[in-house]
């Protein structure tokens, strides 16, 4: 499979372009419909530019995060969590259902994003600023914690998993240093969950259509698909979810502060005038 992904070079460069065209488009034109959508498209293309950024970065001490997957994978025999190495052999015996699951992981992550904003911008224009902002939090969440390379589990092949993207020829990663991508050792946390998590809670929050609960279908897809294809380990998504969370608070605490301030101070009454007495 083609990797088709914007390098943080592209992405940065295209960003700054949307940013320009925007600021182009509000001075000189009266569309400001135009001029926010060409300013989100140009904000979200620079968060991605930071993302494939930190990615390149993180190289810088790629050395233990095969070490360090291992001590994930440990960790959770010892907390009891299921193995992520038998739900990927569950479906190993199936190709069609392994291929369909890299394509999921391939595609959707990005395209379910996408399709959210644009949504959200054009129906629920009043929602997108608090949808918006969250995105950005939990992946520059996400971001600074990827600073610390951790390989994803299809790498530990001694310890039974499988990298079944090369397997079938599916793979979204080239050839890089020792063999391995920046963007293969981002594997703690995981964005996929986050933003699939993310997706499903927009999306029920936002409509009141029946057709919502396609999006909480559709994380619960992406969780799966991120364990079979051995990309992820459960501690990357409860990490992911975790600062999820965090983001949520904080826009909620920030919101709260705002209105706290805004609130006009009580005015003390007036004590009522004396009668004055008549000699």
């Amino acid at each position: 499979m083609q990797n088709l992904t914007l390098s943080w070079q592209s992405a940065g460069g295209t960003s700054a372009v949307l940013l320009a065209a925007s600021y182009a488009v509000r001075r000189t034109t009266a569309r400001p419909s135009v001029s926010a959508l060409l300013r989100e498209a140009g904000t979200l293309l620079a968060l991605f530019a930071l993302w494939q950024l930190a990615g390149h970065l993180s190289l810088m001490g790629s050395d233990h995060a095969l070490d360090r997957a291992e001590w994930i994978h440990r960790t959770e025999r010892e907390l009891g969590l299921p193995d992520e190495a038998s739900w990927q052999r569950a479906v190993l015996p199936h190709p069609w259902l392994v291929k369909a699951a890299n394509y999921y992981y391939a595609v959707m992550h990005f395209t379910v994003m996408l399709v959210l904003l644009l949504w959200v911008f054009v129906r629920h224009r009043e929602r997108y600023a608090w949808v918006r902002t969250s995105v950005v939090l939990v992946t520059a969440a996400c971001l600074l914690v990827q600073f610390v390379p951790v390989a994803p589990p299809r790498m530990l092949t001694d310890s039974g998993f499988v990298d079944v993207a090369v397997q079938y020829g599916q793979s979204v990663y080239g050839a890089g240093v020792g063999g391995m991508v920046a963007d293969q050792l981002s594997a703690m946390p995981s964005v996929h969950v986050a933003w699939c998590v993310l997706v499903a809670v927009a999306a029920v929050r936002v409509s009141d259509s029946r057709w919502r609960w396609v999006a909480v279908l559709h994380a619960l897809v992406t969780i799966a698909v991120v364990v079979v294809t051995a990309n992820h380990f459960w501690a990357d998504g409860l990490v992911a979810v975790a600062l999820l969370l965090l983001a949520y608070g904080a826009q909620w605490g920030t919101a709260t502060l705002l209105r706290s301030r805004r609130r006009p101070a009580a005015v003390e009454p007036l004590p009522a005038e004396q009668p004055v007495p008549v000699s």
